[in-house]
């Protein structure tokens, strides 16, 4: 039997829903260690990765930037110079699935103001809502829970909500504008540690038809 691809999860953090938001923090989870890329809005940020790096006990790697296409040339960079022509399998949680998802719709969106060329070519990518949802019981006390943080809480082993400084998501947007860029930092990489252990615990239970496994690669690109 051929081996696994190796699993590379990916979160993203942004200041809304909304076309005119902006990417805030976007997180790779690596089998040595996790790779984040933050941008700061032109604001002084200081100390970001040393801060980081002393609150997390994983192996974390923190580039910051002083804008968002900045953050996005040096993800693309990132993913063609890591995840293209390997044999990695891409995930998130509900990055393309559940009402049109988030991770990839946002991040296609925001490529495109910014004329930058999609790097996710030749990766492929696989959704783990749809696999925890449909393939794994996770009610508690009668109610589903199969969000990522419920998810995580019922299927793996839990740690992370020390490392997580916020309750919701939805506190990474006003920490971002009080500058508290390493609180951005530490919440996504929680939440790309979750997706990946919730990865790891599909691989272990699930055949692989059940990963609905897609290419990326836009019908243009080059």
């Amino acid at each position: 039997m051929a081996d696994p691809l190796e699993l590379v999860a990916v979160d993203i953090e942004t200041t809304g829903f909304d076309v005119d938001d902006v990417v805030t923090v976007v997180g790779f989870s690596l089998p040595l260690g996790t790779r984040v890329f933050c941008q700061t809005h032109g604001r002084t940020s200081d100390g970001v990765e040393e801060d980081v790096q002393d609150r997390v006990e994983e192996h974390v790697i923190v580039s910051v930037h002083e804008s968002e296409v900045e953050l996005m040339e040096a993800v693309a960079e990132f993913v063609q110079m890591r995840l293209q022509d390997d044999d990695v399998l891409l995930t998130a949680f509900n990055g393309e699935t559940w009402n049109g998802g988030f991770d990839l719709p946002f991040l296609r969106t925001r490529f495109a103001a910014h004329d930058v060329a999609w790097p996710f070519v030749d990766v492929p990518y696989a959704d783990l809502f749809p696999v925890v949802q449909k393939l794994f019981n996770t009610r508690v006390d009668g109610e589903s829970r199969s969000d990522l943080v419920g998810a995580y809480d019922v299927l793996c082993e839990g740690g992370l909500d020390a490392l997580d400084p916020f309750e919701d998501s939805a506190e990474a947007v006003t920490a971002f504008q009080d500058g508290r860029f390493a609180d951005v930092v530490l919440h996504n990489v929680a939440d790309v540690l979750r997706t990946a252990a919730l990865g790891r615990v599909a691989q272990r239970y699930c055949s692989r038809s059940d990963f609905q496994v897609k290419s990326l690669t836009p019908t243009s690109h080059g």
